[in-house]
C-alpha cells in the first residue's frame, strides 16, 4: 500500500514570494546601486575628461603642422631640393648609408 506524506501549508498571509523581505540582499541590492551609480559617474567624467584633452591635442597637433608647413614652405633646404633633386637624392642616400654603417658596429 502506498503512503503519501503531507507538506504543512502555511497560512496565507497576503504575501507573495516577489513580496517577501529579505533585509541583507535589499540592503546590499541598494548599496550595489549606489557604488554601481557612482561609477558611472565617475566614469562619465573621465570620458569627457579625455575628450576634451583629445580635442585640444588635436587642435595642438593641427596649428603646429601648419606651422611646420608654413616654415617647410619657406625653407632653404626644400629650395635646394627642388632645384637640385639628384644631389638631393645622393645626399639622402649618403646619409642613410653612414646610419647603417654606425648601426652596424654596435
Amino acid at each position: 500500500m502506498a503512503t503519501t506524506t503531507a507538506t504543512p501549508k502555511t497560512p496565507n498571509t497576503g504575501n507573495s514570494a516577489s513580496e517577501a523581505t529579505h533585509p541583507f540582499t535589499d540592503k546590499a541590492q541598494e548599496t550595489l546601486h549606489t557604488s554601481v551609480d557612482k561609477l558611472a559617474s565617475s566614469a562619465a567624467k573621465a570620458e569627457e575628461n579625455l575628450r576634451s584633452t583629445a580635442a585640444d591635442s588635436a587642435e595642438n597637433m593641427a596649428e603646429r603642422k601648419a606651422q611646420l608647413d608654413a616654415k617647410w614652405k619657406t625653407s632653404g633646404v626644400r629650395k635646394y631640393a627642388i632645384e637640385n633633386p639628384i644631389a638631393t637624392a645622393g645626399i639622402a642616400f649618403a646619409a642613410g648609408m653612414l646610419v647603417t654603417s654606425l648601426m652596424r658596429k654596435k
